[in-house]
């Protein structure tokens, strides 16, 4: 395992031209404002959000009560963090004026002690911390300190961070072990990893130790007003909302299941990975990958989304993957992408780069349009608009993205995943470069005494070359670590323009040892053959069917292209295909077109005896699946379809 990673923040890397420079770009021009207009209630035909006018009712600066969620002081978090990102790829003047106005709003509201919420300020707060369980107090403090940081690092302003220093200071004054504090944790994690980035940014190790207090008390005491509180005042509503449900029916050392809501257990797990690097201790990190291969073994969809039942939000059991009713959110997908980079850090294992990249080709990214002003909370992988709007047990899957929710966590949260993506890139020790993600992009790193510029251009996802360029003042022994996906079978790898076969695959990573010279170029070419997917049979509705993946990106087939009643496609997992380069709504994609059938059964009586059912040659096209829903609303789709 390495220990001594070091990985980087977003304001190193800077991203060229391909898919995720024009993702930025789109975050920049259209994303960001977007979010702003709507987090002030300026955007037409959509859930009013409050967030924005929260925080000037709490600064005394509007009459009101607060709307929206009760944990509506995270949306601003995450659009301020998102926003820094964006400053970080391309200074905008307007849009650090825009922050800095928040900031000031932020700061006047908070209180002399240092509280920082405009739910509990409106209801009072001397009723602070009283729902632990639901009230979010500290996860919105997380997600506010997290805010504070990029912000920082995007400008060097440091009003936000001190904001914010000053209410962690107040959180460790009245919860730790200490008799006369709380004992007490939040009901859904996210202070935890907002004060292990604290104590890097400040260099005070008060906030990893009260991170550590968080992690270690929770599912050994009982929290105040909660579902495990066996005399509260609260009874739970359902066997769903017990304390697995908040990740808190076991102390972290005593879990081996993911559980409960899938959220939380993604902000928990990525926790305790942050407890690891800084303590190392053997147990946790025996349950982190216990936990890590249940998920992946068990409990994840093939775009990686994650949660399969909508009530609780939550997993369930193992190999209970429902295509068309699992609930898949948004951030659950960016939550795994947490808990994945963290587990990269300790441990560089190429399984954990592989999910990022499903979830941010595929999970996440079906999470928000091609134009950036629609979302899904939900991410299906099988829908029929007809019955998905009449069923009750279906009534969370949308047909179609919404240009935002009363409940509105996801799309900031993508917004900040989006403006964050470079941080994903790359990591590197003294002597060792690893390239986790193929993307278009420069960085500089320390290495062998001397900084060495790495220059990436790629086509990647739609081709799989991969140039790379080295400069440095002079030559240098060193480790370069290219990861082999988990979809390559094939691959050549040139350096200065000659086959090189001195490399060694370790642990997915395609290591090569050397002396390496100014001008160095390495060329990574991995094939990308369309590939037919099946699924472990001990998952229910599977059996008989493939899902169709080229390279990192899982396809789909869309009414649109296909005609309705897509149950009675069949594709011919032998015929031939053919990949088209072209346009979705202007956006670049790649369509595979295959060889199939229509087998349409028509009968008099509803049920008949089977006989041979004729069947129709066809030709069935597919397109990426975080394309789908951006042509035409209230249309069919399917992730899994019969194959002969």
């Amino acid at each position: 395992m390495y220990h001594t990673i070091n990985d980087m923040n977003p304001k190193e890397i800077t991203l060229l031209e391909g898919f995720w420079r024009n993702r930025n770009q789109l975050l920049a021009d259209v994303i960001i404002p977007y979010q702003w207009d709507t987090l002030n209630n300026r955007t037409e035909g959509v859930p009013l959000s409050h967030a924005v006018e929260n925080f000037r009712i709490a600064a005394k600066e509007l009459q009101g009560i607060p709307g929206g969620t009760i944990f509506q002081d995270s949306d601003v978090a995450k659009w301020i963090e998102a926003a820094s990102y964006s400053l970080m790829f391309q200074p905008n003047h307007a849009l650090e004026t825009s922050i800095d106005e928040l900031v000031r709003l932020i700061e006047k509201s908070q209180h002399s002690n240092g509280y920082v919420n405009t739910f509990f300020t409106a209801k009072g707060i001397e009723q602070r911390w009283s729902d632990l369980e639901m009230g979010h107090e500290l996860y919105c403090a997380g997600h506010l300190i997290e805010a504070s940081i990029a912000y920082y690092q995007a400008t060097g302003k440091r009003v936000l961070m001190d904001v914010m220093i000053r209410y962690a200071n107040l959180i460790a004054e009245e919860f730790g072990p200490e008799e006369g504090k709380l004992h007490a944790y939040d009901g859904h994690p996210e202070i935890e990893i907002a004060l292990y980035r604290l104590a890097d940014a400040s260099d005070d190790n008060r906030y990893r130790n009260l991170a550590d207090y968080f992690m270690n008390i929770r599912g050994t005491v009982r929290n105040k007003n909660g579902s495990i509180n066996a005399d509260g005042a609260r009874k739970p509503k359902s066997r769903w909302f017990e304390s697995d449900y908040f990740l808190a029916d076991k102390p972290i050392r005593s879990m081996t299941e993911v559980n409960g809501h899938a959220v939380r257990a993604m902000y928990l797990y990525a926790g305790m990975a942050d407890q690891y690097r800084r303590t190392g201790e053997p147990e946790l990190w025996e349950k982190l990958t216990a936990l890590w291969n249940n998920l992946v073994q068990k409990r994840v969809y093939i775009t990686g989304g994650i949660g399969s039942q909508s009530h609780g939000e939550r997993f369930t059991v193992d190999y209970d993957l429902p295509p068309d009713r699992g609930y898949t959110e948004t951030c659950a997908s960016i939550g795994l992408v947490f808990w994945a980079w963290r587990m990269s850090c300790i441990d560089v294992d190429s399984r954990y780069a592989d999910m990022i990249e499903k979830e941010m080709y595929n999970g996440a990214l079906s999470g928000i349009s091609l134009d950036g002003k629609a979302y899904f909370y939900v991410n299906p992988l099988e829908i029929t608009p007809r019955i998905a709007t009449f069923r009750q047990d279906m009534e969370h899957v949308l047909p179609h993205r919404a240009g935002w929710f009363d409940c509105a966590c996801c799309p900031t949260n993508i917004a900040r995943l989006i403006g964050s993506i470079g941080k994903y890139i790359y990591s590197f020790t003294d002597t060792h470069i690893f390239i986790h993600q193929y993307i278009s992009s420069e960085t500089e790193v320390p290495l062998g005494g001397q900084n060495i510029t790495i220059l990436q251009e790629t086509n990647y996802p739609w081709n799989g070359e991969i140039r790379l360029g080295l400069q440095m003042q002079r030559e240098t022994q060193a480790t370069l670590s290219l990861r082999k996906p988990a979809w390559c079978d094939a691959w050549t790898l040139l350096i200065n323009g000659t086959d090189w076969n001195a490399w060694y695959l370790e642990k997915g990573y395609i290591t090569i040892d050397r002396k390496w010279v100014p001008s160095d170029t390495v060329v990574f070419r991995l094939e990308m053959p369309v590939k037919c997917i099946q699924a472990d049979s001990r998952i229910q509705g599977y059996g008989g069917k493939a899902a169709l993946m080229r390279g990192p990106l899982v396809y789909c087939l869309e009414e649109i292209d296909n005609g309705p009643q897509l149950q009675e496609l069949l594709i011919d997992s032998k015929g031939n295909n053919k990949v088209e380069e072209g346009l979705i709504q202007s956006f670049p994609s790649t369509t595979i077109l295959l060889d199939g059938y229509r087998e349409t059964v028509r009968v008099d009586n509803l049920y008949e005896p089977m006989k041979q059912n004729e069947r129709k040659q066809v030709q069935v096209k597919a397109i990426p699946y975080f394309q789908w829903g951006n042509r035409a609303k209230d249309q069919e789709m399917r992730v899994w379809f019969r194959i002969v």
